[in-house]
């Protein structure tokens, strides 16, 4: 019986929980607001500083100056005088007015002085000496097309020209070292100023062959003219190689 009275009495009702808590939640926001309001709140001495503030304005640049006029074209003496002319040969009509109108004299065939029997239109008055009838041709021709001659080969009635520059062969170490000694026909096509153009080898010595070649491809023969025309040629060329004691 006593402990079904005890616990009767220690329950809360609902309402007072309820209570209870907005109590407390309001409390607790007051305490908060009143702690965030107070700095606020409270007056003060000091203000803050405004900080100075310094403003530079520059001057814009004055204009450029305008441009100097123009210097006035001078005037060559030769368009004063055409200017002159034409003033004079100008066409003006006359002050008074003529009785009969007389033909101009002096200008048959748009030409001072006229034309002549047989000229050619559009020809200069009184014609040019030596000149070329129907007028010089307005197109100048190609110059012509000088075909390469082809090599002839010297000997018979073609003499072979005569060598300006001759260069020795220099004699091969190893031909000298085995005492060779021979000699070595060659073939050679000289172009229309002289020059050695191409060497080969119509009889062979062997190591001497090369050394007989670079000597010939320096050689210089003065040019061969048929008829007054450059003509290249082809001649044969002995070298030979001797081994001196």
């Amino acid at each position: 019986m006593f402990e079904t009275i005890a616990g009767v009495g220690s329950q809360i009702p609902p309402y007072r929980q309820v209570r209870s808590v907005l109590v407390s939640v309001a409390g607790h926001s007051l305490l908060v607001f009143a702690f965030l309001a107070i700095p606020f709140l409270t007056p003060s001495d000091q203000l803050p500083k405004v900080p100075t503030m310094m403003a530079f304005v520059a001057a814009a640049p004055p204009p450029p100056p305008p441009p100097p006029p123009p210097a006035p074209a001078a005037k060559s003496e030769a368009a004063a005088k055409r200017l002159e002319d034409l003033s004079a040969n100008a066409f003006a009509a006359p002050i008074e007015v003529p009785d009969e109108i007389v033909p101009e004299s002096g200008l048959a065939s748009g030409f001072a002085g006229g034309g002549e029997v047989g000229g050619v239109e559009g020809g200069v008055p009184g014609g040019i000496l030596g000149g070329v009838l129907g007028g010089l041709p307005t197109e100048v021709p190609p110059p012509p097309v000088v075909a390469r001659a082809e090599p002839v080969r010297v000997g018979g009635a073609i003499t072979p020209p005569a060598v300006v520059a001759r260069v020795a062969p220099t004699y091969p170490e190893l031909a000298l070292v085995a005492q060779i000694e021979g000699l070595v026909i060659l073939e050679a096509t000289v172009d229309t100023d002289g020059r050695v153009e191409s060497v080969r080898v119509l009889r062979s010595a062997g190591l001497l062959d090369d050394a007989a070649m670079a000597a010939v491809r320096q050689w210089r023969y003065s040019p061969l003219s048929l008829n007054g025309v450059p003509t290249p040629f082809i001649l044969t060329v002995t070298v030979a190689f001797q081994l001196d004691g």
